[in-house]
């Protein structure tokens, strides 16, 4: 196995942790690291790659022997985890199209805020340092001080998920004007934050990622993405939308179907949603095209009959997320004995909002797929990954 098919860190790259301190390689091969401290871990990984190990961050059994392997973590946004075994390749082919899409390489300064048995930022670490920029690991600081340390490092490109934008954006703090490109996966960006963002790094241009961890990148949008769109196929991403006859024609609901250079191996462990055939890979997401625009619906697993309707709650999040005095939503289906389920949502914000993010529902879905109740919190159950913890949404409802 040679340096040009493993993940390798460039003699230029920097790691700088959240207090400060500059690392460089050198650390001790492990098959199975903790996440924490992140600069270890960094280290630990990239042993392993140059040992020909192969490796994952997070907890759990360890990983299968390989050359040019490795492990990842699903976000486990429903239920436990699911381990991802995929090539170094499919993340180094990404890292050289990232390189010519945002410069990312020596003199860039690249930040993560997330902790690394998240996918995203775990992928934004190895791309930073393989590509000899300088890391800045900002994981377990305050989110105001991760504001103040993105501004204070003049950090020109930001890997995050719309949770942990959002939680920059609750704090004090001053603008972040040497900021060039924020990359944001994990989860749909609503508009409110976009506009926010933009407002907070004035300098930056702000892409949108859809992807899974099993399949990476999917799409990129930009500012010429229509509104509700994910974006356009990731370069080398070849995008079909399928019904159980074959490809549908644009606009019409279907599967979504993929083939490309980045996707995983298969699961470790236990399986998982995603399916091949003939080479092309479903993760049983469901969505449209338009125009070579991606709209999405939502996932299979979580799609509920309403009255003989079929109900992506994806969908309804996405909107109601728009919507005054909602700072996060998650939408949850009850069981009906008449309709087969009803809509509610579970809500973060301003209660004193709830008759017109009601209205906006109706208005919008209609009386039978609209939430009928909301839920009012004042916390937010969040996982690792920076996405809604589900199933701790669910508990509280009980």
């Amino acid at each position: 196995m040679t340096d040009a098919e493993r993940f390798c860190w460039h003699p230029a790259a920097r790691l700088v942790d959240a207090g400060g301190v500059v690392s460089g390689p050198g650390g001790t091969a492990a098959a199975v690291i903790a996440d924490r401290p992140g600069a270890g871990a960094m280290r630990a990984a990239f042993a392993a790659s140059a040992a020909g190990l192969a490796f994952r961050i997070g907890d759990g059994p360890a990983p299968d022997p390989g050359l040019g392997a490795f492990e990842t973590l699903t976000s486990g946004t429903s239920g436990v985890p699911q381990r991802i075994r995929r090539s170094h390749a499919s993340w180094l082919a990404s890292f050289a199209v990232n390189a010519g899409l945002f410069g990312i390489g020596p003199g860039v300064r690249v930040a993560v805020l997330g902790r690394l048995v998240q996918s995203l930022s775990l992928y934004a670490c190895v791309e930073a340092l393989h590509r000899g920029a300088e890391l800045h690991l900002l994981d377990g600081l305050r989110p105001d001080r991760q504001r103040a340390s993105v501004a204070a490092r003049e950090v020109g490109v930001l890997y995050a998920t719309p949770s942990q934008l959002r939680l920059l954006l609750e704090v004090d703090g001053g603008a972040l004007p040497a900021l060039r490109h924020v990359l944001v996966g994990g989860s749909k960006l609503d508009l409110p934050t976009r506009v926010a963002v933009a407002a907070l790094a004035p300098g930056a241009v702000i892409r949108e990622f859809y992807g899974a961890a099993e399949t990476s990148f999917i799409t990129l949008a930009d500012h010429d993405t229509p509104d509700g769109a994910v974006g356009r196929a990731y370069p080398g991403v070849e995008l079909e939308v399928r019904d159980h006859a074959g490809p549908v024609a644009g606009g019409q609901l279907g599967e979504i179907w993929l083939r490309s250079p980045y996707v995983f191996q298969q699961y470790a462990g236990t399986g998982g949603p995603a399916v091949w055939s003939d080479g092309w890979l479903s993760v049983g997401e469901y969505g449209r095209m338009e125009r070579g625009h991606l709209y999405l619906a939502g996932r299979a697993s979580r799609m509920v009959t309403v009255a003989d309707q079929n109900v992506f709650p994806e969908e309804i999040e996405a909107y109601l997320a728009t919507l005054p005095g909602v700072r996060r939503v998650a939408v949850v289906a009850r069981p009906d004995a008449r309709r087969g389920h009803v809509i509610e949502a579970v809500v973060m914000g301003d209660a004193a909002q709830q008759d017109a993010v009601l209205a906006a529902g109706r208005a919008r879905f209609g009386v039978l797929k609209a939430p009928r109740r909301l839920h009012w919190r004042a916390d937010w159950p969040m996982l690792a990954s920076g996405k809604t913890d589900l199933a701790a949404v669910q508990r509280g409802l009980a």
